[in-house]
């Protein structure tokens, strides 16, 4: 093959394998937001709208560079390696210990996107040094091996670099390869255009830069685990991340001998063992007052619902729909969870199906007698549908005849908007609805809301034993709830409007 023909090939090579780590990057800001702050839609329009905008500019700002364009593509391979590389660990520290990141994110964004436009014009005057011919012609070339290289980075990442290396390390590879292309192409292609003294400088670069990078991914599990630990309260005993969520366990002792273990997902407190009971007796027993000889659970996957049902010895079959796997195998295994929820996935009443709640709805096998909706709260984009019109319409298609269900609602003192968003929303879709609150020291007020498809139900107590936290009084004084705690006119949250998500995020800050 001519030497023009192979350095072109080379060309469009290298343009290919930068295309795939320019959007490595790209997706791997977007998924730290979405993992970090929980707006899924709002950090992918920031990110991509910033970086869009930076691509132009950096364009821009390259022109006068194309006279030195071998030795400038390669320092710009080695700025994008190093920033966009670290751009994951920088961001995740600035959230972890300055509590700021939309304000680094934006930053991240205009750099790494300033420099993935910059490519372009230097690669377009390389190009046209191989061989001379008409701009369309070239343009199509680049843009071709550009777009196509988009597709592979796109599909690496969340099928190789995420499951296999994890966000830090995934950018970090991605830094190394960024590198390496840029400078084996200039040195292997373009060399003769640089001066011995830019050669010396872009080879010590690049070793620096590679062994910062390395030695940064021999170091990342450390630094994760120290940034992971600064956003909690208490001791990590144990954690991992999942295709759907961040499973953190904590623990922590008092003066008095008392255990404290708490379970986050996405960085959400779902429980304190201190006073999970005190949650899970409101959730549950109000609303097996009524039938329950087959009982639903949307959610609940620690298994701590499924022990004061199971206390019931009436209760046939309970099924218990779970999205994660490994939630329900930690609350099968783990000893902690184990000694809370008193092995209650060990009860033969009760089958377990992972899977998405949504997607099971609409298959449901049968009827049922209660249901129980214990889902994390709507602060992201993937959690909003399932406190949407039409979810609540699907779940009332299960209810028997004179069956009741209830929902987890958040706080009406704190996020009292989104309470009765979630009450107007089971309401629109049919059901009648009874709300109430109770106190969770850990949480504070917690509401939740008892729906049925006839008449409002009444909130009441058949328990086989007594509770801990509950009673009749206790119940009729949770359905009272102060004037200023009642939203006026609340609106519905649909899947194609889900206001949830938005009064979660606004109420919460």
């Amino acid at each position: 093959m001519p030497v023009h023909r192979l350095a072109r090939a080379a060309l469009l090579a290298t343009v290919f394998v930068c295309a795939a780590c320019g959007l490595v990057y790209e997706l791997s800001l977007v998924t730290l937001g979405s993992y970090l702050i929980g707006d899924t839609a709002a950090q992918a329009s920031i990110t991509l709208s910033v970086m869009v905008c930076a691509m132009g500019v950096g364009a821009l700002a390259a022109k006068p560079l194309r006279r030195h364009a071998a030795a400038a593509f390669v320092a710009v391979e080695l700025a994008l390696a190093v920033i966009g590389g670290l751009s994951v660990a920088a961001l995740y520290a600035s959230y972890a210990w300055l509590n700021v990141y939309t304000g680094m994110l934006v930053l991240a964004a205009a750099v790494i996107g300033m420099l993935i436009g910059a490519e372009i014009p230097l690669l377009m005057e390389l190009l046209q040094q191989v061989r001379k011919q008409e701009a369309s012609g070239a343009v199509a070339d680049l843009f071709a091996a550009d777009y196509v290289g988009a597709l592979l980075g796109g599909l690496a990442f969340p099928f190789l670099l995420l499951p296999v290396f994890g966000q830090i390390r995934g950018s970090l590879v991605v830094g190394v390869v960024n590198a390496v292309a840029g400078l084996a192409l200039a040195f292997f292609f373009f060399r003769a255009q640089m001066t011995r003294a830019a050669r010396h400088v872009l080879v010590a670069a690049t070793v620096v830069v590679a062994c910062g990078l390395t030695g940064t991914y021999l170091y990342a599990d450390r630094f994760e685990a120290t940034a992971q630990q600064a956003l909690f309260a208490h001791p990590i005993v144990w954690q991992t991340r999942t295709p759907y969520q961040q499973i953190v366990l904590t623990e922590s002792f008092s003066p008095f001998a008392t255990t404290d273990t708490r379970l986050y997902l996405n960085g959400g407190l779902q429980f304190s063992s201190v006073d999970e009971y005190r949650y899970h007796e409101a959730l549950v027993h109000p609303v097996l007052a009524g039938a329950r000889r087959s009982v639903l659970v949307l959610g609940g996957g620690d298994g701590l619902a499924l022990r004061e049902i199971l206390r019931y010895p009436d209760v046939g079959q309970v099924t218990l729909v779970e999205l994660d796997p490994a939630m329900i195998e930690l609350a099968r295994t783990d000893e902690r969870l184990t000694t809370l929820n008193q092995h209650s996935f060990d009860d033969p009443r009760v089958q377990v199906v992972t899977a998405d709640a949504f997607s099971w709805l609409r298959g449901a096998p049968g009827l049922f007698d209660a249901v129980i909706v214990d889902l994390p709260d709507p602060d992201q984009t993937s959690v909003a549908k399932l406190y949407s019109q039409e979810f609540y319409a699907m779940t009332a298609n299960v209810l028997a005849p004179g069956a009741r269900m209830v929902v987890q609602s958040g706080s009406p003192f704190f996020a009292p908007r989104s309470f009765w968003t979630i009450d107007a929303t089971l309401r629109s879709a049919g059901l009648r609805t009874t709300p109430y609150h109770v106190d969770v020291p850990s949480f504070g007020d917690w509401g939740f809301i008892l729906a049925a498809t006839g008449q409002s139900p009444a909130p009441a107590l058949r328990s086989p034993g007594p509770l801990r936290s509950l009673d009749e009084r206790t119940l009729a004084a949770a359905t009272v709830f102060p004037p200023d705690r009642r939203a006026v006119d609340p609106e519905v949250s649909t899947l194609m409007h889900p206001v949830i998500q938005d009064l979660q995020r606004q109420e919460w800050r």
